[in-house]
């Protein structure tokens, strides 16, 4: 192991997480030259020496996907033709992931399709965080680190004094019902589920239920990914029919698809908070939106990894 070196290169996807993991780990990020020909293909250049050492890309897949796929996939071309020691992509934002199954007839499994991307490129291991559904682990024959959301979002609950007696974490459907477990067994609150049924091609949500007691409580949706905004609004709705007290919604990834920020400004709820595993310019500037930093979460993950320490220590799977 002597010689061993971490270096760390960030993305055009997200700089300022990359900054962020940049300044916890006390690690520099290496000189990159990363832009487009005329044609618009993207062309990247390492400029600094990266032989033999174990290099972590920090490049969420998040909107707008393919450029920032594509950019990923150079970036890990170019480090393994550089003679990289290991190349593991930070993705903490891992796009197509809701296309992990065959839902209807005659559909791609895009998120395998991705998986099967990154490993081709020269990929040796993947550091990504709340995946969509876990067996898009199992689409990759590396290994696969998967960091959970709760503990996050756990510590945030209980710095900013909620309160414990009068709180109901809600999952916004029954396929997040064990995120919302999780959570809700970290701050041993009670949890309640939302029972949603959506139109045959997948888009209009049809009918939502409430199953568990949210009356005269302040509901917290917990969910992963926050798109368009309009289940998060529709939920909340629901929620105070049904006597909660307010609304707080707290998503891993914002995407903040569309006119999403417009709508939940608009809608009843009391917060919305992401974390910065994707920055969006008009969400930023949001008066309804939080986000939390978790650059230093991430770092403590990729210095575990390069020290080959275990990672489960930090942020438990199970």
């Amino acid at each position: 192991m002597i010689g061993r070196e971490l270096k760390l290169i960030g993305g055009n996807a997200n700089p300022a997480l990359s900054r962020e993991v940049s300044e916890a780990l006390g690690v520099d990020l290496c000189r990159v030259d990363i832009g487009r020909f005329r044609d618009g293909e993207i062309r990247a250049q390492i400029q600094e020496t990266v032989r033999g050492a174990d290099v972590f890309i920090i490049q969420p897949t998040c909107p707008p996907v393919n450029e920032n796929l594509m950019e990923l996939l150079v970036l890990i071309d170019a480090l393994e033709r550089a003679s990289a020691r290991s190349v593991i992509p930070v993705i903490p934002y891992y796009g197509y992931a809701r296309q992990d199954r065959k839902h209807m007839a005659r559909v791609p499994i895009t998120a395998r399709l991705v998986a099967n991307l990154i490993e081709t490129a020269g990929a040796d291991r993947v550091l990504t965080m709340d995946l969509h559904a876990g067996q898009v682990q199992g689409f990759f024959n590396i290994p696969v680190d998967n960091l959970r959301g709760d503990p996050i979002f756990s510590e945030y609950f209980l710095e900013a004094g909620l309160s414990r007696e009068k709180s109901v974490i809600v999952s916004p459907d029954v396929g997040g019902t064990v995120r919302a477990r999780m959570l809700a067994e970290r701050l041993n609150l009670p949890l309640a589920i939302l029972e949603k049924r959506r139109s045959q091609d997948g888009g209009t949500v049809k009918v939502m239920n409430v199953i568990g007691d949210v009356e005269g409580r302040h509901a917290v949706l917990y969910d992963d990914i926050l798109a368009s905004g309009s289940t998060i609004v529709r939920a909340a709705r629901l929620l105070l029919e049904h006597g909660a007290t307010d609304v707080t919604a707290f998503c891993t990834h914002g995407v903040f698809a569309g006119d999403a920020v417009k709508l939940l400004s608009e809608a009843p709820l009391k917060r919305v908070v992401v974390t910065n595993t994707i920055i969006h310019e008009q969400a930023e500037k949001s008066d309804i939106v939080d986000y939390i930093p978790v650059g230093e979460h991430l770092a403590k993950t990729i210095r575990r990894i390069f020290e080959q320490k275990s990672v489960s220590h930090l942020f438990p799977h199970s």
